[in-house]
């Protein structure tokens, strides 16, 4: 029995609140479960140097979690400056959020996505992925109404999840207590289309066989599908 009573291919509650930052672009708070995620989109008429007058925009991202997100304060990031896992976990959200787009159809701008993480209990990053993919998505279309955009671009849908194995049973969406034991745990990224972006499995205690995996897999592409309800019609 997992913690939380669900089962073993369940999610946990999911919600999202738009305009959360109203200053923002856009804006979109996410919880899963006890992991709530704000993300929050600025867009800037320019674009990184490599980029520069080749016609093409690009999406970016920043995470970081707030001090007192976990059980014990965080120091800023600001202060001590970003860890490793910051910065694997910044260029995750932003490959995900760039397989969305043809970014030669959103002209010479920068979609920037702050992914700050107000409380955590496993699965911030999948979450800043989910959140922020919808947080993208509503920029463009803003964008497109004020005019500044002559053709809406096709959109691709993009969701994450996390699935991994928990007393020998795999299982979906690890909640912190889950993710802080489980024999392996992986990230799962993929397009409403069914393609995967990225997949991230690391074995804690020993290796998983490919059947494993495939489990894992199977879990994570079930409950992406689920998530993409988030989406419009």
């Amino acid at each position: 029995m997992r913690s939380d009573r669900r089962a073993a291919n369940e999610l946990r509650n999911f919600v999202i609140e738009k305009g959360f930052q109203p200053q923002a672009d856009a804006s979109v708070l996410i919880k899963m479960g006890n992991t709530h995620v704000l993300c929050a989109v600025t867009i800037e008429n320019m674009v990184p140097p490599f980029l520069k007058d080749c016609g093409k925009g690009w999406i970016t991202a920043e995470y970081g979690m707030l001090p007192c997100s976990t059980n014990s304060r965080m120091a800023r990031e600001s202060i001590k400056g970003r860890s490793g896992r910051t910065y694997e976990i910044q260029r995750l959200i932003g490959r995900s959020l760039r397989m969305m787009v043809d970014l030669s159809q959103i002209g010479e701008r920068t979609i920037r996505v702050d992914c700050d993480v107000l409380n955590a209990d496993g699965g911030t990053r999948t979450a800043s992925i989910t959140g922020a993919a919808l947080a993208v998505n509503d920029a463009l279309k803003k964008l497109h109404a004020k005019g500044d955009l002559a053709i809406m671009p096709a959109i691709l849908p993009v969701a994450a999840v996390s699935a991994g194995i928990v007393d020998g049973t795999a299982v979906l969406d690890l909640n912190y207590e889950e993710d802080s034991r489980a024999e392996a745990d992986g990230n799962f990224v993929m397009t409403a289309d069914g393609r995967w972006i990225e997949s991230q499995c690391t074995a804690e205690g020993k290796p998983i066989t490919r059947m494993e995996f495939e489990a894992l897999a199977d879990l994570a592409e079930k409950g992406i599908k689920e998530l993409f309800h988030l989406w419009p019609k």
